[in-house]
């Protein structure tokens, strides 16, 4: 390969999410930043989420999650929910959409969604989610994960 592909794979164009899960009353948000939108009607995202994180299990187990978009300003969130902690969700404060999944109060916007299914992708896999809800929280530009750098560390994952 002529380009160092870590590199490349930057410029595509997406934002910045904290996704929140839920299953009863075990809770937890993780950073992502694999999110599309997918049909217009329905309105459906979809969400690219690595089944070896304890995020996946709950997605999978309580089927419905929110999509926190972060502004541009919110990188210290980006960083932080990119982490894993044993109470990563303390400190900051949630609401609960219709679904009962957390929402990020702080963030710019929600998509409350419930999940239609899973499909394989390489190392990660695809939820497809069904948007129940939405809900502007407040204005600014939305962050893009090329200003992110290499906070999560991927040039590391990809092979030379």
């Amino acid at each position: 390969m002529s380009e160092n592909i870590a590199d490349l794979c930057r410029l595509i164009s997406h934002g910045v999410y904290v996704i929140g899960v839920r299953d009863g009353e075990k809770t937890n948000a993780f950073t992502a930043a694999w999110v599309m939108q997918v049909s217009f009607d329905p309105v459906m995202l979809a969400l690219s989420i690595n089944p070896e994180h304890y995020s996946y299990r709950l997605l999978e187990s309580g089927r419905c999650c929110s999509v926190n978009i972060l502004g541009r300003e919110q990188m210290n969130l980006a960083e932080h929910f990119g982490r894993s902690a044993a109470d990563k969700m303390a400190g900051h404060s949630w609401q609960k959409a219709r679904t009962g999944a957390p929402v990020l109060s702080e963030s710019l916007a929600y998509f409350d969604c419930e999940l239609s299914h899973f499909t394989d992708a390489g190392d990660h896999r695809i939820a497809v989610l069904s948007v129940v809800d939405a809900e502007m929280l407040r204005s600014g530009p939305s962050m893009l994960y090329s200003q992110t750098g290499d906070m999560d560390g991927s040039s590391e994952l990809y092979p030379e």
